[in-house]
């Protein structure tokens, strides 16, 4: 345990712990005293591996990141090339890796700034999907429509001047788009209006919204899974059988201490990389089964997608050293209509992650994040999105759904393990021939992960009503209503866009994007009647909601300690008086003064506090 002597800010928080012998995958000497079966699973089953605040061996925080860096891994690779043919890019793998890598580094970036500045949850921060259907719309605009040349294989030169400013041209609008709409998220987050919104907000909007993050991805899993059901099916069955049905079962494994020198201690292994374990394996079987041509080599036949080799031209053509920098396709340009497009997609990725906040929170035995926790998440996001914007990955930045999943299956909620992932995202941002090997998974591997993830979030989602009360009516219509427009209402605009045409080009994206979003639909009409249709707070839940989350925190710190700004900001520097009232900033931060009167008794610091007006815990001494 680290020294109680250092401030209990960020990470130097006192009640970091790197072993206290009570985690479920702690290492046990064997022929030491273990609970009984069913003792143990009790004990396993209600507690984290590793909470918040908690800091597993290096060793562990490394396999862990890189766990969370493959959940990633499908959504970081899928964006930058269903991005690739709106670009032009169809036929320049190359320039695909570029994309790829480009990603993977900016979202190493984001990350860090989130857990360490941001919303400081365990909450990873990656490419997003409400970016895509707004710029495909702006790249299938006349003027930016890929001429045809560029369609055809044997007509693509990549290294011509001629098709370089073609795709560039293209990305440079994207990346104007995305940091003019990032500008928004950030004033929406750091003016605090994100968190005057949360006052009105309660189990019955985030239950929809964060259940709609997974449900309508029921058909790309189903997708990328059908391409080989026997591949996608041994990864679900591996996971479960992790996660679930071998969680408990330790394994010893050979380690080294000063005072026990060599010595066997065992740990849950199963339970703390079930994902990572299954793609290795089904990843491995993939491998044998392509050197043994038991799948086809048809790109057109069934099966072929599951070859590792399917796209082994990123891994042959990708360097083996890239550095990504801002600016590198070139100075972006700005474009009116992609503006208000990017502008709607900001919209909804703000409202997916607020819900993602709540379920990283609840998952990693956490409190829910406080009102400038909020606050500083959102706008660090949009820093992300303006980032991903200068660098050119052609999307922005939002919290990672998938990972929040992960929480939920692996129990291991240290913010850490994130701090390790996103050294990992650096690390293959700039090594592009690892980043390409990960590239290289086949797709239905991905498509069997995405199976247990988005099943996990769904689950999140719809735990949020125990804290209401669903014998009402009210309670039923309102979640009822709203899961149900929020996968009817999207169907329908998909396939009936002509319809909702206004003339207006800018207003027609808008309209799009919002209505084909089934997380925003279902949120803003659970937000809309939860705040109209009369209920009292607790048949809202709202109650039993904040103090659910306590009562399942036991083994956490408090909301104070680990949604406080890091390195001693506001409690060692910048201390002005000025400092908490900044929408972003803890309401109790410390007063240089403070120190000078914690020895004057009780009534010396309740004076004290009653006239700044800040809430001061200390232990007094007479």
């Amino acid at each position: 345990m680290t020294s109680p002597s250092k401030d209990p800010n960020g990470l130097d928080n006192p009640t970091f712990i790197i072993d206290d012998g009570e985690h479920d995958c702690d290492f046990t000497e064997v022929g030491a005293t273990v609970l009984d079966g069913e003792e143990n699973q009790k004990g396993s089953s209600s507690r984290l591996a590793y909470a918040i605040t908690d800091i597993p061996p290096w060793y562990l925080c490394i396999f862990l990141g890189v766990q969370h860096y493959l959940t990633a891994l499908g959504g970081l690779v899928a964006i930058p090339l269903i991005l690739s043919k709106a670009l032009c890019l169809e036929h320049d793998t190359l320039t695909q890796s570029h994309l790829i890598s480009t990603i993977f580094f900016v979202s190493g970036i984001c990350t860090l700034l989130q857990v360490l500045f941001g919303v400081r949850l365990p909450i990873l921060q990656g490419g997003t999907f409400a970016f895509l259907t707004p710029s495909l719309a702006m790249l299938n605009l006349p003027d930016w429509k890929c001429p045809a040349w560029t369609q055809n294989a044997s007509l693509v030169n990549s290294s011509s001047p001629e098709f370089i400013r073609e795709w560039q041209a293209r990305m440079r609008e994207l990346q104007g788009a995305i940091m003019i709409a990032s500008c928004f998220q950030i004033f929406i987050g750091f003016s605090g209006l994100i968190g005057f919104l949360m006052r009105f907000i309660g189990p019955l909007t985030i239950a929809p919204t964060i259940t709609l993050v997974a449900l309508p991805l029921f058909g790309s899993a189903g997708d990328d899974a059908g391409q080989h059901w026997g591949i996608a099916a041994l990864t679900i069955f591996l996971i479960v059988l992790f996660s679930q049905y071998l969680k408990n079962v330790p394994v010893p494994l050979p380690s080294y201490q000063k005072t026990k020198k060599c010595h066997f201690s065992k740990i849950h292994l199963f339970q703390i990389f079930p994902v990572l374990f299954a793609l290795i394996i089904t990843w491995l079987l993939c491998l044998a089964l392509t050197v043994s041509d038991v799948f086809p080599t048809d790109s057109n036949t069934y099966g072929y997608y599951a070859r590792t080799d399917s796209k082994g031209d990123v891994l042959i053509k990708a360097p083996w050293f890239r550095f990504p920098y801002p600016g590198q396709w070139g100075v972006p340009t700005i474009s009116i209509a992609g503006v208000f497009g990017i502008i709607a997609g900001v919209i909804s990725s703000m409202v997916e992650s607020v819900g993602d906040y709540y379920a990283c929170a609840r998952l990693c035995g956490a409190p829910p994040p406080p009102t400038h926790a909020i606050n500083r998440g959102i706008g660090v996001e949009g820093i992300g999105c303006l980032l991903a914007g200068a660098w050119g990955t052609g999307n922005g930045t939002t919290s990672y759904s998938e990972n929040v999943g992960a929480l939920g299956i692996t129990r291991v909620g240290s913010r850490m393990v994130i701090v390790a992932g996103a050294c990992v995202m650096l690390l293959t941002g700039m090594f592009g021939k690892v980043g390409a090997m990960f590239a290289s998974i086949p797709t239905p591997i991905i498509g069997g992960m995405f199976f247990v993830m988005f099943g996990v979030i769904t689950a999140v989602g719809v735990s949020n009503l125990q804290y209401t009360d669903m014998n009402s009516s009210r309670n039923l219509f309102i979640f009822g209503f709203s899961i149900f427009a929020g996968l009817t209402v999207p169907h329908w605009v998909q396939n009936n866009t002509e319809l909702l045409q206004t003339g207006i080009t800018q207003l027609d994206q808008i309209i799009q994007v919002l209505l084909t979003t089934g997380m925003f639909v279902g949120g803003f009409l659970g937000f809309i009647f939860d705040n109209t249709i009369p209920g009292s707070k607790k048949e809202r839940g709202i109650v039993a909601w904040k103090e659910g989350f306590k009562e399942e925190s036991e083994d956490t710190v408090d909301f104070q300690d680990i949604y406080d700004l890091p390195f001693g900001i506001g409690s060692k520097f910048c201390v002005a008086n000025w400092f908490r009232y900044l929408p972003m900033c803890p309401k109790r931060l410390a007063h240089p003064s403070a120190n000078k009167h914690n020895n004057y008794g009780q009534n010396s610091i309740h004076n004290i506090s009653s006239e700044r007006n800040i809430e001061i815990n200390v232990d007094t001494k007479i």
